[in-house]
This record gives structure tokens, sequence and C-alpha cells, in this order.
């Protein structure tokens, strides 16, 4: 096989086909301290892409509570036992990811879950990890008892076990903004990508017989828009937009800020060696070493970044910035006390306060000739 760059690595690896690395790369960053698991963005996506036929347990997007959920059903648990024990050192992947380690005669080591895996999407939901005494309250991070919720969706990684798994080629990765899709009329329903995927986030349909995936809502993302999932986040959690490749790093991009300049935001279990391009910010109060063996050994960085947020105003106001438009934010800048992006043409597109005005009321309203008293 041949030898390509992974960068959260920082090594190089085998993989199935030689390194070709879209013009644009798209990605998301997904704060999961702000997620509440509200499910919209499931739903959104449920109604959007996935209401037919054969398609009736799929979510390509879903929300679970870690540590003990999951879905499908110890997705996650199956993948640190394909990839063994943390080998971490000084920041590089010393291990063998999916590609490297498959056995003879495969492409990707990989698992395939059946019919009842995929059943219980919300198993575990809000259950904690860990004991708090009666009468305790919560004066320290990370907390006693803790969980936190993940949202999930395709990674769309620079180097997709799915691609490299199918024996068809049915699979492939656009040129133009790194989207992975699936060519259903070269779908034969081998369901190799389903068991190659690290995340399990290809689904076979079997009314079509085919497989079927997470789109990256490309009609929109082709607009200039970020994906359904972003715009319905009532949370606020998620930005999408493009990343720089490797050894390239603009200050001015968003993602680029948070994923290389902050480094506050991680990729996915990075060590299965796909390059997913879904970054996350680290739950703050979750178990740190929990964290590492999910985001990899940059957590601490990350978490002690994020709570410094409130010192750095730049990084403020990006996060002023999640939420506030449709539009893909190319570039940003904070200005005084408000927080700008702009398009790919450096068109302003939205400009929001990096700190929400406040009015203290005085204690005595001299035209009522009352006294004015706060109750809730």
């Amino acid at each position: 096989m041949p030898d390509v760059f992974n960068w959260q690595l920082d090594r190089p690896m085998k993989y199935q086909y030689e390194e070709a690395r879209p013009q644009k790369q798209i990605a998301w960053i997904f704060d999961t301290n702000k997620c509440i698991a509200c499910q919209t963005c499931t739903i959104a996506c449920k109604s959007t892409w996935t209401s037919g036929s054969g398609q009736e347990y799929m979510l390509w997007n879903n929300v679970e509570t870690k540590p003990f959920g999951f879905f499908p059903t110890g997705w996650d648990v199956k993948l640190l036992e394909i990839m063994g024990p943390d080998a971490w050192k000084d920041g590089k992947f010393a291990g063998q990811t999916v590609f490297e380690s498959a056995p003879a005669a495969e492409r990707v080591k990989g698992h395939l879950f059946d019919a009842d895996h995929w059943s219980h999407p919300n198993l575990g939901e809000d259950e904690p990890a860990g004991e708090a005494a009666r009468g305790t309250h919560i004066d320290k991070l990370p907390h006693d008892m803790w969980f936190s919720y993940l949202a999930r969706i395709c990674n769309h990684c620079t180097y997709p076990a799915c691609l490299a798994a199918c024996p068809r080629q049915a699979i492939y990765k656009r040129p133009e903004d790194g989207i992975v899709l699936v060519d259903q009329e070269r779908c034969r329903g081998y369901q190799e990508c389903a068991s190659a995927c690290p995340y399990k986030k290809t689904m076979y349909n079997e009314d079509t017989r085919v497989t079927e995936k997470c789109i990256a809502c490309y009609p929109k993302i082709e607009q200039g828009l970020q994906p359904q999932c972003v715009t319905s986040c009532i949370g606020r959690i998620r930005l999408a937009g493009f990343i720089s490749p490797p050894g390239k790093i603009d200050p001015k991009n968003p993602i680029d800020y948070l994923v290389k300049v902050k480094k506050v935001a991680l990729p996915l279990y990075p060590q299965s060696g796909t390059e997913p391009n879904v970054y996350y910010i680290p739950p703050v109060h979750s178990k740190r070493e929990y964290l590492r063996q999910m985001f990899g050994p940059g957590v601490d960085v990350a978490v002690d970044t994020y709570l410094k947020t409130k010192e750095d105003p730049q990084m403020l106001g990006l996060f002023m910035l999640f939420g506030s438009t449709e539009r893909i934010i190319r570039q940003f800048e904070v200005k005084g006390s408000m927080a700008i992006g702009y398009d790919e043409t450096g068109k302003e597109l939205v400009s929001v306060p990096v700190t929400e005005p406040s009015v203290v009321r005085e204690y005595f309203d001299r035209v009522n000739q009352t006294y004015v008293h706060n109750i809730t």
C-alpha cells in the first residue's frame, strides 16, 4: 500500500490509495460543552434525508451520551478493542491504524454490527459515570460524577476507511470540497464499507440493497450554506467551514484558528488513521483519561485553553459567531466589541457583540414612585 501523510498522527501511514487531497476540505467544529442533547439536529437531518423506505433505523446525525451511550451499540468500545492499547508518544501515534493492522487479504480492520445493535439509539442516555456522596456539591473540574453529549455525523475523512474498503470503488471523495459520497449505481451492497468505517456512519438499506450515508448537505455547501445539522442547532454548538491542508494555517479562517492555532478542537479517535474532519472541543467536566483515549494527547491543552476563553477576545468573539448565520464563514475578525464574519470574497456576512450588553435598573423608580425588586 502507498505511504500517505496523516498530520493528526504526525507521521506517514499506509493507505489503499495515493494521497490526493481535495482542493478544499469541508470540516466541522462541535463544542460539546454547549450541547444539551435536544436532538434538534438529529430530527432536522432525519426529516431532510432519511424518511424513505429502508431508512427507518438510519440516523446520519445522532447525539449520544458518553460514556454509556452508543449508536450503534458499543461502536467505540469495539473500535478500541480493534485498535488495542493507547500508543501515543510525544504527540505521535506509535501504534497501527485500521489500515496497517488489517489482516491478510483485507483492506481495513473492521467489524460489522447486526441489526440489534442499530435498534437502541438512546441507550445510556443521561446515565452518569462516577459517584458523588450525598450532601456534596460540585467544586472542581473534572467532576466526580459526569457524563457528556457527543454529536456525531460522518467525518468526511481525508483517508476514508469506507472508500478504502469498497471493492467496487463505489465510494468517492469529491475533489472540490472533500465530501465523501456513494455512487449508488456502482454499489452492490457488499457492506465492506459498513464493516470498515471506525465510526459506523455508513449504513445499509435493506430495501434498496445499497449503502447510504451523510452527504454533508452538499446542495447547501455548493450554495455557500452550512449543513442542516449546523443551522438547526439551537445550542449554537456547531460551525462548518473549510480547513487548510497540512503545513498551511490561515489564522483568519475560523476552522484553522480553533484547530491549528488555538488547538482547542480535536478529532474523534484520530488513532484510527482516517484523519477525520469533524473536530470536537472536549467537555471540560469529564475525566481527562477518558477524553485522552477519545480525542488523543492534545486534550489537556484543549481543555485548559477553552477554560481561558473569557480572557481571549479573539476566541470569545469566534464562539459568538457560532450559529449566527446560515452562510459559511470563511474569514473572521474581532474589532473592538464586535465579532465579524466574512464570505470568500471578503463581504461581511454577520457581526455580533462579543459580550451581550447589560442594563442595571435603578432600585427606585422615580417615574412611578415605587421600589423595583428582582424576584426571579
